[in-house]
């Protein structure tokens, strides 16, 4: 039994030769690493990782350690979607992460209330008309912050020709002290009850 080359246009193609897709070595990194995990887990705590291993347990998947992991890993993987069709497209966008921060900050300082605990709020930034406002009033001010920002990193990128590197680096530094700047180096606290309940829920 022979071997045969099959050969297109000049290029010659020899099944035996057929490489393995580089995004299989993720998903082998991925599995070392949760075998890892076990591992450890067993060494360290005697407990699973993933697995439940005590006796009169329901279900076989530890859930409340896997809701903790995607409670923890929803942000960054929200930012990973968009950053992902960035870079798909040869781009690079390094201010996602800080445009979150100042997109945060802003939104955050409509959201407060404005009494705690009988006194009037000490982590306020405006004045009592800018307080306890509905819901959707900081969410459409924090999607506006972000939408600005993105805006002036396409119109840099697309129409100056600075490179992707340079202009979303000069965002992520802008947006930085912009978001010290906004909240005088001082945290952002005591958010409304409506504002503060969004993305606690649970199916």
């Amino acid at each position: 039994m022979s071997n045969t080359t099959h050969g297109v246009g000049g290029l010659t193609f020899d099944p035996k030769k057929r490489t393995r897709p580089p995004e299989l070595n993720v998903l082998a990194a991925l599995i070392l690493i949760i075998l890892a995990f076990e591992v450890l887990g067993q060494l360290i705590i005697g407990d699973s990782f993933l697995f439940n291993t005590r006796e009169n347990v329901g279900t076989l998947f530890n859930e409340q350690r896997l809701q903790i992991i995607i409670l923890q890993v929803s942000i960054v993987g929200i930012i990973a979607l968009g950053v992902t069709q960035v870079i798909i497209t040869g781009g690079i966008d390094l201010s996602s992460g800080s445009i979150v921060g100042i997109t945060a900050m802003v939104a955050m300082s409509f959201a407060q209330v404005a009494m705690v605990n009988g006194n009037p709020n000490p982590k306020a930034i405006f004045g009592p008309a800018w307080m306890d406002l509905p819901v959707i009033v900081p969410l459409i001010v924090g999607l506006a912050c972000g939408i600005f920002a993105g805006l002036v990193n396409g119109l840099l990128i697309a129409y100056t020709r600075i490179p992707p590197f340079i202009a979303t680096l000069g965002m992520m530094v802008s947006a930085r002290g912009c978001a010290k700047w906004w909240s005088k180096g001082n945290p952002i606290s005591f958010p409304t009850e409506s504002y503060a309940a969004i993305g606690k829920g649970m199916l």
